[in-house]
């Protein structure tokens, strides 16, 4: 396995830093799509007992990065493009309700927040790099769904975010896309915060979904014909 190598104790639970690794090496593209997740090689590479693989491999089935295929074990998952591409338009939807929510019932301080925060855009996103921007869209959906205030919502969506990590990542790798997003993203901070227009901020969010959509397709398949050329 290509990775980090062996696991460094620190206070978190020692299965959540093994499925942080395994994760982090499937979304930099070190664990390829349809790779095989050998036990005995986990172990090994990451100095952990055969118990904790096991239990790290779950969570990351649940989080639909791997898929346990019969007498094969674990593997890397592996998605077309109309799978791509459906997961998209339930996450437009999702989101689109998420913005015209946020226009409807946001407190006052929810919309300050959500102002503030479009005013960290240059630093953060702009200039920044995968890190911060990673970190700055994960605050602004905090927002977004703390402003709409809906609990079955949330759950749903941040399942969502979890089934297709590899992809969002694409966003904040690719330069070309960063201008676009800071666009997106001022469209919908002024559609849902500053002028509370319920059908603007669904349209917005809509919008920026089904973009980040085709973006995804596109680098999905991209590396995947880089892999096979590779090899």
């Amino acid at each position: 396995m290509a990775g980090k190598g062996t696991i460094e104790r620190t206070a978190a639970p020692l299965r959540q830093q093994v499925v942080k690794s395994i994760r982090e090496d499937i979304l930099n593209g070190a664990l390829v799509a349809g790779q095989r997740l050998v036990e005995n090689t986990l172990c090994e590479t990451l100095g952990v007992s055969r118990t904790v693989v096991r239990e790290a491999l779950r969570q990351l089935e649940s989080e639909h990065l791997i898929s346990v295929v019969p007498n094969s074990g674990p593997i890397v998952t592996v998605l077309t493009e109309q799978e791509i591409r459906s997961i998209y338009v339930v996450r437009a939807s999702l989101e689109g309700l998420a913005g015209k929510l946020f226009a409807e019932v946001a407190s006052n301080a929810a919309c300050r927040g959500l102002l503030e925060l479009q005013e960290r855009l240059d630093p953060e996103y702009r200039k920044g790099d995968v890190d911060s921007r990673e970190t700055f869209k994960a605050e602004f959906y905090r927002q977004l769904l703390t402003g709409a205030n809906n609990a079955i919502l949330t759950e749903a969506l941040r399942s969502i975010h979890a089934r297709i990590a590899i992809f969002r990542r694409f966003a904040f790798v690719d330069e070309a896309r960063v201008e676009p997003s800071i666009r997106e993203l001022e469209s919908i901070i002024d559609a849902a915060a500053k002028h509370r227009d319920p059908n603007a901020a669904l349209a917005a969010c809509e919008h920026h979904i089904l973009v980040a959509g085709d973006l995804a397709v596109f680098e999905y398949a991209k590396r995947n014909r880089e892999l096979a050329t590779a090899s």
